[in-house]
Parts: structure tokens; C-alpha cells; sequence
């Protein structure tokens, strides 16, 4: 029996072939540091399709949104309407990292992204994580799922900016960043084309126009997030591209695990703030 080390493997993270995993130089493409010192195996796992972006995000919203009750349970019970039944306290939404141009005011940059994540009613998390949950994968399809979390993060935070330079005290909601993903998705079909891409287009353009006029028709809907995450979204995607034009690189990766970071980063400041 050899006693030698099963040295192994691995998928070069721009060309896709395979390669040693302690090379430091792809012999396919010439791509350094293949194996991202270590790390491809993670981002493989990560962000190569093998773990559904979705349901990790509706599970922390859901999630973040049970914990913003327990915090204040009187509240819970407070009759605030229909729309805002089972309400979280305002004490309890600021304290998780609710955003807002007061927040912003006091230099609180990091709510943009911990404000994506916390909701204000048993509606508002219900209709937001079906919506996630409908978008998601779809998204994820086109662009992979790097792009898909940097597209969710970047159109969730523009939203939060829009909002905040309308002069919107607080503000919370994963929202802006849906309209991030239908923004996308608009992108997607029309520099697609085709029978397919046009399918597309107009589906989702459809949805954002029926979003965007049920934003209107009730009280306390920030419209202006719902604007700035649909631009932030279309810009993000044009920018990034989808697979169909570019597979996705170890670029990609690395900015979606800066872009993990800084949520991480953002809501360590929360606790210490």
C-alpha cells in the first residue's frame, strides 16, 4: 500500500477544466492561483450551483423577523391594522439595524444591508420571502449564483440610498431588493432576445409595473427603495452579465464573498453599536 498523499484535483474557477489542486498556474488558461489559496472548494461549493441562494436568504429574513418580536413580545400584541399585524417595536427594528435617513444621519452606514434582511409585519415577511422564493431561482439560472447574491446585495442597498435621499425617516425590507431581481431578469430578456428573452421581458416587466402600482395603493410602502433596488438590479446585471454571455469566474466569487462579508461585517457593527 503507498503511503504517499492523495494530492487530488480541482475545476480551474475560469476555464472550468480540470486541473491539479496545488498548481499554481492553470495549464489551459495560464489563470495564477487556480485554486484561490485554498478556498476554490468552498466557492465551489458555495457559489458553483450547489447550494440554492433562495432559501438561505427567506430563512434569515424569517428568521431575523421572529427574533425582532421575541425582542419586545408586548408589541406583538399591540393592534396596528390589518397591514401591521404582528408588528415588531420601532426599539426592536432600530436595535436589529433598521436604516433610514436618521440612521444614516448618525453615520450608520452598515444598515443599507442589515435593513434588507428585517421586516415589519407578518405581511410584509410573508409577501417578501414568496417573492424571493419566486425570483430567486430563476436568477440564479441566468446569472449563477454569485451574481445573483451581488445583485441582491447591491440592488437591496441602492434601494435603501433612493430611499434615504427622499428624506424617509426609516425604512426596512427586502423589497428594493426584488425589484433588484426583476430589474435583472427585465435586463436579462431583452439583451437575450428572441422568442425566449422576450418571454421574459415582458413577464417580469409586467410583475414590476403591477408591483410598483400596488406600492401606491397602500400606506407606508417605500416606493422610492422599490425605484432605486429595480435600477440597481437592471445596472448590477448589465454590468456583471449573465451566463449565456459569460460564465461566471472566480471573480465573481470573490466579490460575492466580499459582498457575504460585508453583511457579516454590517451586522457585527449592529451588536457593537
Amino acid at each position: 500500500m503507498s503511503g504517499g498523499r492523495n494530492i487530488g484535483s480541482i475545476l480551474c474557477p475560469n476555464c472550468g477544466k480540470l486541473i491539479s489542486a496545488t498548481t499554481t498556474k492553470c495549464m489551459h488558461c495560464g489563470s495564477k492561483n487556480p485554486n484561490l489559496w485554498g478556498f476554490s472548494e468552498i466557492l465551489r461549493k458555495y457559489f458553483g450551483g450547489q447550494i440554492s441562494l433562495a432559501p438561505i436568504i427567506a430563512t434569515t429574513c424569517i428568521a431575523l423577523y421572529v427574533f425582532s418580536l421575541l425582542l419586545a413580545p408586548k408589541a406583538i400584541f399591540q393592534t396596528q391594522g390589518f397591514l401591521g399585524f404582528l408588528s415588531p417595536s420601532t426599539n426592536s427594528l432600530v436595535s436589529l439595524g433598521m436604516t433610514g435617513a436618521y440612521p444614516i444621519s448618525r453615520g450608520h452606514w452598515w444598515t443599507l444591508i442589515t435593513a434588507i434582511y428585517l421586516h415589519g409585519s407578518i405581511l410584509h415577511i410573508i409577501f417578501n420571502t414568496l417573492w424571493i422564493r419566486q425570483l430567486g431561482p430563476t436568477v440564479e439560472e441566468f446569472f449563477g449564483t454569485s451574481r445573483s447574491f451581488l445583485i441582491f446585495t447591491i440592488s437591496g442597498a441602492l434601494g435603501f440610498v433612493f430611499s434615504t435621499f427622499a428624506g424617509n425617516y426609516f425604512t426596512i425590507g427586502a423589497s428594493g431588493s426584488i425589484f433588484g431581481l426583476l430589474g435583472a431578469l427585465v435586463y436579462y430578456g431583452r439583451k437575450r432576445g428572441g422568442s425566449f428573452g422576450t418571454a421574459i421581458y415582458k413577464q417580469t416587466g409586467q410583475w414590476a409595473i403591477v408591483l410598483f402600482i400596488f406600492g401606491f395603493l397602500f400606506p407606508g410602502i417605500d416606493n422610492f427603495a422599490h425605484a432605486g433596488g429595480f435600477v440597481g438590479g437592471y445596472l448590477s446585471a448589465s454590468l456583471l452579465g449573465f451566463i449565456e454571455m459569460k460564465k461566471e469566474t472566480r471573480t465573481h466569487q470573490l466579490l460575492a464573498l466580499a459582498a457575504i462579508g460585508i453583511t457579516v461585517l454590517a451586522f457585527l457593527l449592529v451588536i457593537l453599536n
